[in-house]
């Protein structure tokens, strides 16, 4: 849980621990710089993890797709749509985060630090979609692919061997249309959280009941964990 910025050793040390040699260790040095680091130290000047974090996410979505159209060949479009939003749902990247160990070499503020911020789940799966963006700027995409793969190795094999697991709006909009009742309604019912890490309320109602609610970073994850909740007491 480093509040200073990591030496060269320890730079090293980290890429021994990911299994990946960066040509620019800058850019794993970024990947792994917290905002709150930054609002501390505003005299060191530099950026944070989060552009990378933006490209990292758009990585994951292509290099995730590919490895399932390789590895589940004739699977249609739709389930395939659905697996990877499986794989690469915040949970799935907190737990790859957890197993490299990035929270004890995120660099944080030490108010980000005390509070707990190196096991927020949050900073886990944004640190982890920030290292898949440097290592696809580094590395190329293709070269970073089987790396990738390997970081989510248990998440991938866990879509490729399950049945298709349903999207829960979908699940909860068949429940809703075999029992006669009015289409489900989704309602933001909050935003908190700073602009960077926004955490959406949300909660479904159908024929004018509220029948669950979910919160998530992003506001299509809260309504499939309010979708969850209401199929659960339908079905």
């Amino acid at each position: 849980m480093p509040s200073t910025p990591p030496s060269p050793e320890e730079l090293a040390q980290a890429q021994e621990s990911l299994g990946v040699s960066f040509s620019d260790t800058g850019l794993l040095r970024l990947a792994l710089t917290h905002q709150s680091y930054l609002n501390e130290n505003p005299s060191e000047g530099g950026e944070s993890n989060e552009r990378l974090e933006f490209l990292g996410d758009s990585a994951l979505n292509y290099i995730v797709g590919r490895y399932l159209y390789d590895s589940l060949p004739g699977l249609p479009e739709g389930d395939l749509t659905v697996r990877r939003a499986e794989a690469v749902r915040r949970e799935a990247l907190e737990k790859a985060g957890r197993r490299l160990g990035l929270g004890q070499i995120l660099v944080m503020g030490r108010g980000e630090e005390a509070s707990g911020g190196s096991e927020r789940s949050s900073n886990l799966a944004n640190c982890f979609e920030a290292l898949v963006g440097a290592t696809v700027l580094d590395r190329g995409i293709e070269e970073a692919w089987p790396l990738v793969t390997e970081w989510l190795g248990p998440e991938l094999r866990d879509v490729v061997q399950s049945d298709t697991p349903k999207d829960p709006k979908s699940l909860l909009q068949e429940l809703v249309q075999g029992k006669g009742l009015q289409p489900p309604a989704y309602e933001l019912v909050g935003r908190s959280g700073p602009d960077n890490e926004p955490l959406f309320s949300v909660r479904v109602i159908v024929d004018g009941e509220e029948l669950g609610t979910g919160t998530a970073g992003r506001k299509i994850d809260a309504e499939r964990e309010a979708a969850r909740e209401a199929a659960a007491r339908l079905g």
